[in-house]
């Protein structure tokens, strides 16, 4: 089965409010990206089914500014909203982007709203003048006429190439080592891609301290979750869902592992190890009685 690769972004005009309320807006993208998806699926005139997604949370640009956006991976197709069978999407197209973009705004806006009714969202240094109702009005009717992205990427070949996608995707960081160039005077130089000018490879110099910024920028709050499932991939459904699913697509599960591939396996023989005691480091440092010993060959009939 072929999935579909869709980002939702939020516009750089909600960058400074975005860094002052981490938390609040952060799960907002999360909330209304996917519950946009989830309205425009279930639309008999869309797609007319009941889908399952996946999510991750990404908040930087290839030059590490401020760039929130999410990665949702999504099967190409979804359960009847009776339940009784598999929908397909077409497996070049799966839902209209600008049908998106316009119910994640009003989403995103409404909820937004509704936060600064309650007065949840923080407002310092230059944002104190959006403090006021008026002057939030009007910055969210600017943000209404602008044009929210969201991206289609062409879809995967299947399972294998979504989990190699994820296995790579998932955990990373605002910059990994590989784009990491030089740091010479102070100065840390870096590989970068200018998308607003096709995708070019470029290298950008900052101080030290500038560079240092723009990492810490992207530290999410403790306790934030930045992978998160929906629809029948949710925790609370996903057993009988994804039991409904494979009944519809005519598939099987794949079968438990086996307990023997959780038994520890000698180096030099490949026998399987009888665990004795778990020694922590802690108890290593402490216990005087306990000491590390001289690793020894196994004793196997060579001959």
């Amino acid at each position: 089965m072929p999935y579909f690769h869709i980002v939702f972004t939020l516009p750089h005009e909600l960058s400074s409010l975005v860094l002052q309320n981490k938390r609040l807006i952060y799960d907002l993208l999360f909330r209304t990206s996917a519950a946009s998806l989830l309205e425009l699926a279930r639309d008999p005139k869309r797609l007319g089914a009941d889908i399952g997604f996946l999510g991750v949370l990404h908040t930087w640009g290839q030059n590490l500014q401020v760039h929130p956006h999410v990665h949702y991976i999504v099967p190409a197709g979804g359960l009847a909203l009776d339940g009784s069978r598999w929908i397909d999407s077409s497996h070049r197209f799966f839902l209209p982007v600008k049908a998106l973009s316009k119910v994640f705004c009003d989403k995103f806006c409404e909820q937004l709203r509704e936060l600064f009714k309650q007065d949840r969202l923080q407002f310092h240094n230059s944002l104190q003048q959006l403090a006021s109702p008026d002057a939030f009005s009007h910055f969210l009717r600017q943000l209404g006429q602008k044009d929210w992205v969201v991206y289609a990427k062409p879809p995967f070949g299947g399972a294998q190439h979504v989990l190699n996608y994820l296995a790579r995707y998932t955990h990373r960081v605002a910059i990994s080592n590989h784009r990491l160039v030089a740091f010479e005077n102070d100065r840390v130089s870096f590989r970068w891609r200018d998308y607003a000018h096709g995708g070019k490879k470029k290298v950008m110099t900052v101080s030290a301290d500038e560079f240092l910024r723009r990492f810490l920028l992207h530290v999410l709050p403790k306790g934030l979750v930045r992978i998160r499932h929906f629809g029948f991939f949710a925790n609370r459904r996903r057993q009988t869902a994804l039991a409904r699913c494979r009944e519809s697509l005519g598939a099987v599960a794949c079968p438990d592992r086996p307990e023997t591939t959780n038994q520890l396996r000698c180096p030099a023989c490949s026998g399987t190890m009888l665990v004795i005691e778990r020694i922590t480091c802690a108890q290593l440092y402490f216990r005087p009685d306990l000491s590390i010993p001289t690793p020894q060959r196994c004793s196997v009939d060579s001959s």
